[in-house]
């Protein structure tokens, strides 16, 4: 019999892969995402206030995230590769006044879903999608949270452990076809200087401290390829893979409760934002302020997406891990049982972001950076693009968001049910049986009629002059 065919090494590309292992490669896709950030900055302090018609807004909540989600499905976590926040990480490291380590009972996924359980109610409690002003602070706020932590530890506990954008690009990237290895295991093994998270003299190691031969899931992975360029042996590859390698493997997962109850609580924040956006909101804010006779609209918000964000996929996981357990008559922990089938999530959590984000709000106002360029170049003299059409927003007839919303999502529900039953089958000691499995099916397609139903709902067209 023939070996198998090694994995294809896009680092090995004719153009791309010495792009790729170019040693400034990364730095200057840095730059020009810290160029286009310092342009967001300046039109967010000086532009128009009204957010459909500033560059920060409508760039940064209509067209970052839709371009993220299509980076993130097609090529892998692209905005953390070249993410203008981790810059300075070669100053702060030069100034690090400790070399401190990230506190032990903190290395985990808690403080970072805590903080992304923040944003998002501040993000609908401030109206940030409405504030140029807002928004541009969320910025720099970024820079300096992303320098003061790369300058006090020596790791990179910013995009490991807080950074709630890292949070999203990690779980989302688990369907990526793109993941780093190693071409030759053995080499690593005898490796002497482990460059590839220690660096080099010319070029730093991980910053998120993952071992290249040990890499088996895409969480944590910013995928900067510094290891790559570190490689005195050239033995890192960056391959490709199915996006459904890690969903259908129990390999890659380890069985914590911060990382299973993060794929959930991912898959259930989709739908929660999007409720946000929705008429069912106001009647729900409004019938809670009655009930507990305050008018604190942030209160209101937090109790409303604590319990959509957070009571609710967390009591619904550990309800379907008891349940299924039972049904199965194992004996094992809770916690083993919610590992075998929490990240069979994930193709759905992305779906529900996805089919949000990218078929919603991004072709639905795709063109509105248009017209809003052209101002920004009206505001200062220049004419080389003539009179803004503020006519422009959809880049699909209106008509057609609705079909491709709906058919992202059973997309993802059929690919979350796929891996669903190959997790079932290869449990470690016996399969389970499809019974046992009836609790996450059940759940599973509880959240797809969610997701339809909310999308479906008229919904605020933010962040753009278009409105639905």
């Amino acid at each position: 019999m023939h070996a198998p065919a090694p994995p294809t090494n896009l680092l090995n590309a004719p153009l791309i892969g010495r792009l790729l292992r170019w040693r400034w490669g990364r730095l200057f896709g840095q730059t020009l995402f810290l160029l286009a950030a310092l342009l967001l900055i300046y039109d967010g302090f000086t532009g128009p206030p009204l957010a459909p018609e500033n560059l920060a807004s409508v760039a940064i909540w209509v067209h970052y995230r839709g371009f993220l989600i299509f980076a993130l499905l097609f090529a892998g976590n692209l905005f953390c590769m070249n993410c203008p926040f981790t810059l300075p990480r070669t100053l702060a490291h030069k100034l690090s006044l400790a070399g401190w380590r990230w506190p032990r009972r903190l290395r985990n996924k808690w403080v970072a879903i805590s903080v992304l359980m923040i944003y998002l109610w501040l993000y609908e409690w401030l109206d940030l999608w409405a504030s140029p002003l807002l928004t541009v602070w969320i910025v720099i706020a970024y820079f300096i949270a992303a320098f003061i932590l790369e300058a006090l530890f020596t790791e990179s506990p910013f995009c490991k452990y807080v950074c709630p954008l890292g949070t999203f690009n990690f779980v989302s990237s688990t369907i990526s076809p793109l993941q780093i290895t190693v071409s030759d295991g053995e080499i690593c093994r005898t490796c002497v200087g482990k460059e590839c998270i220690n660096g080099s003299p010319q070029t730093l190691g991980c910053g998120t401290q993952l071992f290249a031969p040990q890499i088996q899931s895409n969480l944590d992975c910013v995928l900067c390829l510094d290891c790559a360029r570190a490689c005195p042996h050239d033995n890192v590859a960056l391959t490709v893979r199915s996006p459904l390698k890690e969903a259908t493997s129990s390999a890659p997962w380890p069985r914590r409760w911060d990382l299973n109850l993060l794929i959930i609580i991912f898959a259930f924040t989709g739908v929660g934002n999007a409720f946000g956006m929705v008429p069912p909101v106001y009647e729900l804010e409004l019938w809670l302020a009655n009930l507990l006779r305050t008018d604190s609209e942030g209160l209101i918000l937090f109790l409303i997406f604590a319990v959509l964000n957070l009571a609710l996929p967390i009591g619904l996981s550990l309800a379907a891990a008891w349940l299924s357990r039972a049904l199965a008559k194992r004996t094992e922990p809770l916690r083993y049982t919610l590992a075998r089938y929490a990240p069979a999530f994930a193709p759905m959590a992305f779906a529900g972001w996805a089919a949000h984000y990218g078929g919603f709000h991004f072709l639905g106002s795709a063109l509105s950076i248009i017209p809003v360029f052209q101002n920004f170049l009206l505001d200062h003299g220049i004419q080389a693009l003539g009179q803004p059409n503020w006519a422009l927003g959809p880049a699909l007839p209106l008509s057609w968001l609705d079909p491709i919303e709906l058919v992202i999502v059973l997309t993802g529900l059929a690919a979350s049910l796929y891996a669903l039953s190959h997790r079932a089958r290869r449990a470690a000691s016996r399969p389970d049986s499809p019974i046992a499995q009836l609790p996450w099916v059940l759940l599973l397609l509880g959240l797809a009629i969610a997701m339809m139903v909310v999308f479906y709902l008229p919904m605020e067209m933010r962040g753009s002059a278009f409105f639905s």
